[in-house]
């Protein structure tokens, strides 16, 4: 029988990187920001409050603050599971976090191959299109509020 063959150094790397949590920082901010806003929104969830109110102090605009709560509301319909968000004070992204700031980023960029490629696998093409459009919202009022 023969030996199996050691990974090669370029695997060992990859392996490495996949398991290295991306950070918040390698975002956009688009969506940079709407992540803060999501890990805040699954706050308010658990709190059983209305995140309207915060959302829009803390992004400084109340159509911002809506876009965003509809952009959430539109990954949770068209999700495959519910979506792991990381604490509110951390900088490391969760994996949905990381395909949620790529499909954002993608989005800001005008980049539909992008937002697609992000998705490729997770969510049906049937339902890409929701989320698209909630994230081509989301990131025209982002630059409507600057």
């Amino acid at each position: 029988m023969p030996r199996p063959q050691a990974p090669s150094a370029a695997a060992l790397k990859l392996i490495a990187a996949l398991a290295a949590p991306p950070r918040v920082e390698r975002l956009g901010p688009v969506a940079a920001r709407f992540l803060h806003a999501l890990r805040l929104i699954a706050l308010h969830e658990r709190a059983g409050r209305d995140p309207v109110p915060e959302l829009a102090m803390r992004l400084g605009s109340v159509e911002v603050a809506a876009k965003a709560l509809i952009m959430a509301q539109a990954i949770a319909a068209t999700w495959p599971e519910n979506i792991a968000v990381s604490r509110f004070c951390c900088r490391l992204l969760s994996h949905d976090e990381a395909t949620i700031g790529a499909l954002i980023d993608a989005a800001a960029d005008g980049d539909r191959r992008g937002f697609e490629a992000a998705l490729d696998g997770l969510v049906r093409a049937d339902r890409a299109h929701r989320l698209w459009d909630a994230a081509l919202a989301l990131a025209d009022a982002e630059m409507r509020a600057l």
